[in-house]
């Protein structure tokens, strides 16, 4: 077909008449389709309820240690599980924290802390003046609520297929004291599924801040979530670039089991220097005497150790793979050569980014759920829901069955090809 570019206006007239249509025959199906979050699906959660078999009221509770597993104490985790993630996380479990089930719980502690006692003797973040964070966009909508809800400023930085754009925060970080953090999804990123390069993480290593108390918030959430046997993305470890560079205290690694195991009843971590891990635990013993580390011992003995868990994720990705390729084969099908739209084909991760023709996402995502089938709100990829070209919208296959998957996708491409001929119809 040809591009909408090119077509007259007679064609595009006729191209939407077309497409009204076919849309008034999706409506009258009466889906009820939800694609609005990165869930994993039934057959995912399936893949671990031998885990709920691991420990019964005859199992042996006692830590390789000796540690008691039903009773108090352990504040940083138990040995097994430190070892289990800091070989997925590929972190010494000397620099790490076992936490609970969730790792925005713990992202969200980390902010909390800084705005009430600071970080590591520096003026806490609530007795300053102004406060900013820089955002990769378009990125985690959950990252950009912690820093909305403490009431932090936050800069748009663009993001490229290498990470984020570095000259932009190199200069910032630089010369803004007020700078106090980056939020970063380092692998297979959210939404995009883009990787960051070498290079880009040996710039961050060497970051030179004007505030001694910024923060790199490395969210590895996705550090072995591959779809594709034969290709996986590499980065570079950032703790061991940042020591290499003499900027040891710069980051602040988060992971978590929530995709590979329960996202409910998982098991998060953090991985840091020793001089940050003993600010956070001065309010961790506080907080609380030590986590579930029941659920702890249950994760380590289901997995045995690392090969068990990649092993364990091979079975997520034959489950994950066909979808993320129905979603491509249907957007190439349908609107491949329209000049209408562009997405990213990533090799892991939990999300399709795609970008329409500006000033059409919302209306994209309107007509979707007008027809049935919900999407991630349009701007939600954005600081404050905002997007400036109000054109980016994260596709995320993972929880519907490939039947509804690729009927939803049916819709959206639909759509975005009638909301598209509608705008460059309106401006001849």
């Amino acid at each position: 077909m040809k591009a909408y570019h090119e077509m007259t206006k007679e064609e595009l007239a006729e191209e939407i008449k077309v497409l009204r249509d076919k849309y008034h025959d999706f409506q009258a199906l009466d889906l009820h389709l939800d694609m609005s979050r990165g869930k994993p699906c039934k057959e995912q959660l399936d893949l671990s309820m031998g885990m709920m078999d691991i420990l019964n009221s005859d199992s042996d509770l006692i830590c390789d240690d000796g540690t008691d597993c039903r009773n108090y104490g352990v504040l940083s985790g138990i040995e097994e599980a430190k070892v289990l993630l800091g070989d997925m996380m590929e972190n010494n479990p000397d620099n790490i924290i076992i936490y609970g089930n969730s790792s925005l719980n713990v992202m969200f502690d980390t902010v909390s802390r800084a705005m009430t006692h600071g970080i590591m003797g520096n003026t806490p973040w609530c007795q300053l003046d102004k406060v900013k964070f820089l955002c990769p966009v378009p990125g985690y909508d959950r990252h950009f609520a912690i820093t909305e809800y403490f009431g932090i400023e936050m800069i748009n930085v663009p993001m490229t297929p290498e990470g984020p754009d570095m000259d932009i925060v190199e200069k910032l970080v630089a010369e803004d004291e007020s700078i106090k953090g980056i939020w970063c999804v380092p692998k297979y990123s959210n939404p995009q599924g883009y990787s960051y390069s070498t290079n880009t993480v040996r710039r961050f290593a060497k970051l030179k801040p004007a505030a001694s108390d910024f923060r790199i918030f490395w969210d590895n959430a996705y550090g072995i979530h591959h779809l594709y046997p034969d290709h996986h993305d590499h980065i570079l470890e950032i703790l061991a670039a940042c020591k290499r560079a003499g900027n040891p205290d710069l980051v602040y690694k988060f992971s978590s089991t929530s995709k590979i195991t329960f996202p409910g009843s998982g098991i998060a971590a953090l991985a840091t220097s020793r001089n940050n891990l003993e600010d956070i635990e001065k309010q961790l013993k506080i907080q609380t005497i030590g986590h579930d580390k029941v659920n702890q011992l249950r994760h380590s003995r289901f997995f045995g150790d690392i090969h068990g868990m990649v092993l364990h994720m091979h079975k997520h990705a034959a489950i994950l793979r066909p979808k993320f390729q129905a979603v491509d084969q249907i957007l190439e099908e349908q609107l491949g050569g329209l000049g209408i739209g562009e997405w990213t084909k990533p090799y892991g991760g939990y999300f399709v980014s795609f970008d329409s023709l500006p000033g059409c996402a919302k209306e994209i995502v309107s007509l979707c759920k007008k027809a049935g089938v919900v999407m991630t709100k349009a701007g939600a990829t954005f600081p404050y829901g905002k997007d400036p070209q109000d054109s980016n919208i994260r596709i995320a296959p993972s929880y519907p069955p490939i039947d509804e998957l690729k009927t939803a996708m049916r819709l959206f491409t639909l759509v975005v090809r009638l909301v598209s001929a509608r705008k460059l119809y309106s401006e001849m």
